[in-house]
């Protein structure tokens, strides 16, 4: 995997999570932790509890797919509001966060302007 496509599924697992775990301990997560099945045809985002490494798991037709990357001054950028074990996104958007854009941002904010000069 070099890039998800724009169409993936994805599950972003919110907490922090113990990446010394390689795949079949994080297959467990998924199915244990996130209720999720690690068979289907989705991505499994896992992240340590400093935000700059992260490591996406997936099942290709005959095993276990375990993507690492790790951030040398940065850090990804999580959800702040956070209300489940985890949050679906699209491709696109794991694509983004990927690259340390803040996906949860809400955009410039309305202005209530009166007059122009």
């Amino acid at each position: 995997m070099i890039r998800p496509s724009a169409a993936a599924v994805v599950y972003l697992c919110v907490a922090p999570t113990d990446l010394r775990k390689q795949a079949a301990s994080l297959a467990l997560l998924v199915e244990q932790s996130l209720k999720r099945d690690v068979f289907a045809a989705a991505l499994y985002v896992f992240s340590n509890s400093r935000r700059d490494r992260i490591r996406i798991l997936y099942w290709e037709r005959n095993g276990l797919v375990l993507w690492s990357k790790r951030l040398e001054k940065d850090r990804f950028i999580w959800p702040r509001v956070i209300t489940d074990d985890t949050v679906s996104m699209s491709g696109d958007e794991l694509n983004r966060l990927l690259d340390g854009f803040d996906v949860w941002a809400q955009g410039h904010r309305a202005l209530q302007l009166r007059r122009v000069g």
